[in-house]
C-alpha cells in the first residue's frame, strides 16, 4: 500500500427501513475487505482498484433494497488528516488480543490432550489470519502476532511431536519422476501433517506405486527404501523449507500453484510462519483423525480424499 499518495474512498450507505439483516452483512463484508468504519453507514478504504469494485459490489446490493449509496474520491488535505485516517485501520488491539490469548493457550499445554490444544488454537489462528487479511497497513504489530503464532505453533510441535528433524543446509538437488517408480518409502510412524502431506504427495505425483513403512526407529530403515522427514533422510528438512516443500523443489513440482500453496499450509502447522486461514481447521481434522486411526497407513488413506479435495479447491481459487 503506497501511503504517499493520500487518497481515498467513502462509502455513504443509507438503508431503508429496519433491515438489519442486509445493514450486518454490509458490515460484515466490509470490515473482511479491511475498510474502516468512520460513522454509522460511512466507510473509508484508501483508493485501489480493489477497493472501488468492492464499493461498488456493496453499492449495487444497496440500490437493489431502494437504499441510498455515494461512493466519493478524495485527498487528505493535511498530513495530519492523512495520518488520522490511517489510524482508523490500527489493528494493533486486536493482535495484542490474539496475543494475550496465546498466552493463556500456553499456560494449559501441559495440562490439555492434543485435540482439544488444538481445538482452543484453531479460532485463534482463523481470526488472526482473518485480521492479517484485512490489515491495509501492516507494521511490527502483525510481525508480533505472527511471530506469536510461529512460536505457539512451535510449543505444540514440542509438545506432541517432539522428534521433529532439525534442518539440515545443502543444496536441493532435481530429480527425475521417472527414476522414483514403484519404490518403498519409509518415515517415522504416528505420521504428522508434513509426514502425511508429504506421503499423500509423493503417491499422488511422484510415484503412484509407493509402498510406505512408518518407522518405530529410523535406524531400522530397510536398506533400500527412501527416507523423508526424519534426520539424515534423503528428503528432509533443508533450510527454511519443510520436507513437502523439499519434495516438491525436488521434483519440479513446485511450478503446480496449488500444490506451492499447500506446502505454505504444512510449513505453517510444522515449523510456524506465515499464518494459513485453513490451518487451523486442517490440523483440527487430523488431529481427529489420528485419534480415530492407529495405524499410519489407515490414517493416510483416510485423510487421502481430504488433501485431494484440498487440492483441487486450490486449483480452482488460481
Amino acid at each position: 500500500m503506497d501511503i504517499k499518495r493520500p487518497r481515498w474512498l467513502l462509502l455513504i450507505t443509507n438503508l431503508p427501513g429496519q433491515n438489519q439483516t442486509l445493514r450486518m452483512r454490509i458490515w460484515r463484508g466490509l470490515k473482511a475487505a479491511g475498510a474502516a468504519l468512520m460513522r454509522d453507514g460511512v466507510y473509508v478504504l484508501p483508493e485501489t482498484a480493489d477497493s472501488q469494485r468492492i464499493f461498488e459490489e456493496h453499492a449495487r446490493e444497496i440500490r437493489a433494497v431502494a437504499g441510498s449509496v455515494h461512493i466519493l474520491h478524495f485527498r487528505a488535505d493535511s498530513t495530519e488528516q492523512q495520518n488520522a485516517l490511517i489510524a482508523l485501520f490500527d489493528r494493533t488491539a486486536d493482535y495484542q488480543e490474539f496475543i494475550a490469548r496465546l498466552q493463556i493457550w500456553r499456560k494449559s499445554l501441559s495440562k490439555i490432550t492434543e485435540i482439544e490444544a488444538r481445538k482452543i488454537l484453531a479460532p485463534i489462528t482463523r481470526d488472526a489470519a482473518a485480521t492479517a487479511a484485512a490489515d491495509l497497513f501492516p507494521g511490527k504489530p502483525q510481525d508480533q502476532m505472527q511471530a506469536a503464532l510461529a512460536e505457539a505453533q512451535g510449543a505444540l510441535n514440542a509438545r506432541f511431536s517432539p522428534d521433529e528433524p532439525r534442518p539440515a543446509h545443502r543444496k536441493i538437488p532435481r530429480r527425475e519422476i521417472k527414476d522414483f517408480q514403484g519404490r518403498t518409502w519409509a518415515t517415522r510412524e504416528r505420521i504428522w501433517i508434513d509426514r502425511v502431506c508429504s506421503a499423500w504427495l509423493i503417491r499422488r505425483f511422484i510415484d503412484p506405486k509407493a509402498k510406505f513403512v512408518w518407522l518405530k526407529d529410523i535406524k531400522k530403515k530397510p536398506k533400500q527404501a527412501l527416507g523423508f522427514d526424519f534426520n539424515g533422510a534423503e528428503f528432509t528438512h533443508l533450510d527454511s523449507k519443510v520436507t513437502f516443500e523439499v519434495l516438491l523443489t525436488s521434483f519440479g513440482l513446485d511450478q503446480d500453484l496449488a500444490l506451492t500453496r499447500l506446502g505454505s499450509l504444512v510449513h505453517f502447522l510444522d515449523v510456524g510462519g506465515i499464518p494459513v486461514a485453513e490451518a487451523a481447521g486442517f490440523a483440527a481434522i487430523m488431529a481427529g483423525a489420528r485419534a480415530i486411526e492407529t495405524d499410519d497407513q489407515a490414517l493416510l488413506n483416510s485423510v487421502t480424499p481430504m488433501l485431494d479435495g484440498l487440492y483441487q479447491n486450490y486449483r480452482q481459487d488460481e
